[in-house]
């Protein structure tokens, strides 16, 4: 394979990334929103997320496992449904991998700035940016190792607040332990719609799949880290949200939106609070770096397969072997996060996400129909489970507004018009053909 990257990642490190990627501690931040729509059942809803993305997370799984490579769900769509199909999954993806890092650099730069507000929320976004930047351009080493120890921290974050929450609890009248799971104000229709917002914190566990050219034994390891970040990651948010939803039963609050922070002063006093306020902004830069890296890789890819220009896009730089071009051009389409809307953007991102999602649970049925006369193949793990999970994909993009779905299908519409110039009107063949029919 021309140009491959030193494989330097273990399975602890694929999870750790995915873990870093979703960032544990997100459950702490949206519980507010979740448990309002809920009606207080906010671990039931995360519970219910955890269950749906799984489905997706097992096709995920068993593609990596039979295509090793960084592309991902464009490569397995390429392969499985064919070029001009792999195109445009591809498309949808980068819409999802280019947002991805504004976004997180954005929000991290909001919260910055609501702790410290003598600097702008621009100013955190340039130094935001320009940290995370020196440290993927160095490598995959120190990129790994750094997000190993802020992860770590995450996560000890999170225990420590289910620690407070359970000191005070532990001192409070009971309302019931079913109570955070189902309650006499519980409904169906509230779940579902709590847990179509939560499932949107499961976003990036595939990001895990575009580093399996760098991993030590792509065959075994990326469909573990798959399965592995989904599962402790599901769990942790539902620990947290019931142990929350215990500490302050019900769904009612003054503002959802900063719901936690008045839970953390409830459980542990105004300096805990702080603490757990910055802790996360800390451990959130594990989640910036991650999202840099993901998308650099993708990109790296693409243009090794001639979708997007070799000469740039296609070159590894220095000894640490990255993709310094993508980085730096990630970076720079960070800056458009000084004027940009948080929502608008996250809203984008989901469009492109729950399409890829889609997508490869219809390759993985693809496969099945292929290969079922030439090995035994499950029909419930290869048409079942991916048929549900393609139809909760269906009805989580159904969810977002109009406009973003416009905006996503005029997304769509330039990725075709890229297509004909770089077919020449479709008379070449599509970037990546040749491949496939060797």
């Amino acid at each position: 394979m021309p140009d491959a990257t030193p494989a330097k990642l273990s399975l602890t490190s694929l999870t750790v990334f995915g873990l870093a990627y979703m960032c544990p501690s997100l459950a702490m931040v949206i519980f507010g929103v979740i448990s309002e729509r809920s009606d207080g059942i906010a671990p039931s809803a995360f519970l219910l997320a955890t269950g749906a993305m799984l489905l997706s997370a097992l096709s995920y799984a068993k593609l990596s496992r039979l295509f090793p490579v960084s592309g991902s769900a464009y490569y397995y769509a390429k392969r499985l449904l064919g070029p001009g199909c792999g195109f445009v999954v591809g498309w949808a993806v980068l819409l999802a991998y280019l947002f991805m890092p504004m976004v997180a650099w954005l929000l991290q730069s909001v919260f910055l700035n609501a702790q410290f507000p003598q600097v702008p929320t621009w100013g955190w976004l340039l130094i935001n940016i320009g940290l995370t930047t020196a440290v993927t351009v160095s490598g995959m080493t120190l990129t790994d190792r750094l997000n190993k120890v802020l992860t770590v921290f995450s996560v000890a974050l999170v225990l420590l607040f289910i620690g407070y929450c359970l000191r005070y609890v532990a001192g409070q009248p009971q309302v019931g332990f079913t109570h955070p799971v189902w309650n006499e104000h519980s409904t169906l229709t509230g779940l579902t719609a709590a847990a179509a917002i939560a499932a949107y914190s499961f976003l990036g566990f595939d990001a895990v799949t575009t580093l399996a050219e760098e991993a030590e034994q792509p065959r075994r390891d990326i469909p573990r880290a798959v399965l592995l970040v989904i599962s402790v990651g599901g769990l942790l948010f539902t620990a947290v949200a019931y142990l929350m939803q215990l500490s302050h039963p019900g769904g009612q609050f003054a503002d959802p939106e900063t719901a936690t922070y008045a839970l953390s002063i409830k459980v542990g006093g105004q300096f805990f609070a702080d603490f757990v306020n910055l802790g996360g902004i800390v451990a959130g830069f594990a989640s910036c770096l991650a999202v840099q890296v993901s998308a650099s890789r993708l990109l790296y890819f693409m243009g090794r397969e001639g979708v997007l220009p070799p000469r740039y896009f296609a070159k590894l730089q220095g000894r640490a072997r990255t993709p310094v071009f993508n980085l730096l051009l990630i970076a720079g389409l960070g800056l458009i996060g000084i004027g940009a809307d948080v929502s608008s953007a996250a809203s984008l991102i989901n469009f492109g996400a729950f399409l890829a999602f889609a997508a490869v649970n219809v390759c993985v049925i693809a496969y099945y129909r292929r290969e079922r006369r030439k090995q035994r193949l499950s029909g419930v793990g290869f048409v079942v489970f991916p048929l549900l999970a393609i139809g909760v994909n269906l009805y989580l993009l159904s969810l977002l507004s109009t406009v973003v779905i416009l905006a996503g299908v005029a997304w769509l519409v330039c990725g075709g018009l890229y297509l004909m110039w770089l077919t020449a009107g479709f008379s070449k063949p599509t970037p990546g053909l040749m491949e496939v029919e060797s």
